[in-house]
């Protein structure tokens, strides 16, 4: 079991304590908090030994096409171990021009279910992301009957949703009111806070919360996962103490109940590893 890392500081990319880090290429992607440019990314491969995946889950609109093949032409010429995608325009462009580079499909809230990866792996997409909506047992039915390696995102500050509307924005402006590109809201359905950031391609929801699947990386370890997640966002006061214990635990076979104990300072909410999504009819009255 391999463990990713996606930073939100551009000094510490944390791939001496890893074995793969995370870069949001910027035009690019979408929730995140960090971003490279083409040429930063070029750098940054050259002096890192680890893996890189290249995060590009923006929906494309039709005139940005053309450049988002020039882009993933100057990425199959770099050492990198796969691109990050939402768009289906990704792989029709690495069908189109049979390149080299592996993909990760993240479409969110679809990868839900090993069939559906399987499709995708016969297609030619070799990993899959998958969804924060879906439960332990049915992240482990995935990797165990899914030819495609699973991707699982245990600890972070999750993004949970993106518009390309200029929510912030608009919402200073109805306020008549001066504000940043930053701003935190409350949902009295769920009674959870959420982290709302815009830039200039829209509006990234973070649950202000963190999730902490620490509890779950054994059963992850054992049903054979290829990849776990973990990003700094809301974590940098301990994120790189937290990666080297991960790695150590990991290289342990997950045994240290230590580490267990240590990691409950991050809290238990346990997003839905140990909770179903279940959807009911709304009656009317």
């Amino acid at each position: 079991m391999k463990l990713l890392v996606e930073s939100s500081q551009k000094n510490k990319l944390y791939d001496t304590y890893s074995d793969g880090i995370i870069l949001p290429l910027n035009g690019y992607s979408v929730e995140s908090v960090q971003y490279y440019t083409l040429e930063e990314i070029k750098e940054i491969v050259k002096n890192v030994s680890c893996e890189v995946f290249i995060k590009m889950n923006k929906n494309f609109m039709n005139e940005e096409i053309d450049s988002l093949k020039d882009i993933l032409l100057e990425l199959e010429s770099l050492p990198i171990k796969g691109i990050f995608f939402y768009d289906l325009a990704v792989l029709e462009i690495k069908r189109e021009y049979s390149l080299k580079v592996d993909l990760v499909w993240n479409q969110t809230h679809m990868v839900n279910n090993y069939k559906t990866c399987d499709y995708y792996y016969s297609k030619g997409v070799r990993y899959a992301l998958l969804g924060k909506e879906i439960t332990l047992e049915e992240i482990k039915e995935i990797v165990k009957q899914s030819k495609i390696s699973s991707m699982v995102e245990v600890v972070s500050r999750p993004s949970v949703a993106f518009s390309k509307r200029s929510l912030v924005t608009n919402y200073w402006k109805d306020c008549g009111k001066e504000g940043n590109s930053s701003l935190m809201v409350h949902e009295n359905g769920t009674n959870m806070d959420y982290h709302l950031l815009e830039n200039e391609d829209g509006t990234s929801f973070f649950l202000d919360t963190i999730v902490n699947g620490t509890c779950v990386l054994k059963d992850l370890y054992d049903a054979k996962t290829p990849y776990i997640i973990m990003r700094e966002y809301g974590l940098e006061d301990c994120f790189e103490e937290l990666i080297v214990d991960t790695k150590d635990y990991i290289k342990g076979n997950c045994l240290d109940s230590s580490y267990l104990e240590k990691y409950k300072k991050l809290g238990d909410y346990t997003n839905f590893f140990f909770r179903k999504t279940i959807y009911r009819v709304k009656k009317n009255g």
